[in-house]
């Protein structure tokens, strides 16, 4: 995903003279033919992710589209003063493209984990949220996100399904079924395809978890005995105060499934954290059975 994300910037770069890629050292290796082709709009600012996000904000002051990129929790956790005040505050906005994930970069320890960006975002109004779940999505979205007039965070990460779905579409129904709607974000799709494989179960994949379609959601959740569950590669729980509210009118079921809030301290890999926070096929089945009865 950084890979298609590093060319299609570029691509951007040379046919729009509004976009300006704002970095602090990760992948500016990637950017370095588009930094001498552009030396105005390609602003490497070294480890100091504060000013990447200042730096971006008086861009967009300045009439500027900018893309911001590093790791995820220092470009949301450690400079989210920065966008509540550079952005938020003064009214413009750019677009924030991270790596990592959540627990991407494992062997990095705890500094490098960020499964508490989206409800991060989810603090501030009228910010979008695109998770790609393949690298063919990534080019799409961001040329969605440079339109928009919105606030975009673009969710990148090493974690990814066996091929592209839903590209421009708010939902793609993948599976039906009468007992639950299970909504699946981004990279999870492929776990939870092989977790339902046999359930009768609605499965919904998303890659722009913000703005949920709610209309959609109730639509699908009324077919399935209002029963919803949320499978995000996020801190778990995230989406439940969005499909609460979608449903305040009528009763219903909801599961959440996602990253738990103990930290795991003995770092391994990627693999092994998606194992013990019950995100891969095996947790992800375990708990729907559980839930369904």
């Amino acid at each position: 995903m950084r890979d298609a994300f590093a060319a299609h910037a570029a691509d951007l770069l040379d046919a729009d003279p509004r976009v300006a890629v704002v970095l602090a050292d990760i992948s500016a290796d990637m950017f370095r033919d588009a930094a001498a082709a552009h030396p105005d709009r390609v602003i490497n600012v070294g480890i100091r992710e504060q000013l990447l996000i200042g730096v971006a904000g008086g861009l967009a002051l300045a009439g500027l589209r900018p893309i911001a990129h590093t790791y995820a929790p220092f470009l949301v956790e450690r400079a989210f003063e920065q966008v509540k005040l550079d952005f938020e505050h003064q009214g413009t906005s750019g677009v924030l493209v991270s790596v990592g994930a959540s627990y991407d970069w494992a062997e990095g320890s705890f500094t490098h984990f960020s499964p508490r960006d989206v409800a991060l975002f989810d603090t501030l109004p009228g910010w979008r949220v695109f998770v790609p779940g393949h690298a063919a999505e990534v080019p799409p979205l961001l040329d969605r996100a440079v339109d928009a007039d919105e606030g975009v965070y673009l969710r990148l990460s090493l974690r990814r399904n066996a091929a592209p779905h839903g590209v421009g579409e708010p939902f793609t129904v993948l599976r039906h079924g009468t007992r639950a709607a299970v909504v699946a974000v981004g990279p999870v799709l492929d776990n939870v395809l092989a977790a339902t494989e046999g359930l009768d179960a609605t499965v919904v994949y998303t890659n722009t978890p913000r703005p949920l379609d709610t209309t959609a959601l109730r639509e699908l959740a009324a077919a399935a005995g209002d029963t919803v569950v949320m499978v995000e590669p996020y801190l778990e729980g995230t989406s439940d105060w969005l499909v609460s509210r979608a449903l305040s009118d009528r009763p219903h079921r909801l599961l959440s499934i996602g990253v738990g809030r103990e930290e795991l301290r003995r770092y391994g890999t990627a693999a092994e954290h998606e194992r013990l926070h019950g995100l891969d096929a095996e947790g992800v089945a375990a708990r729907l059975r559980a839930f369904l009865g």
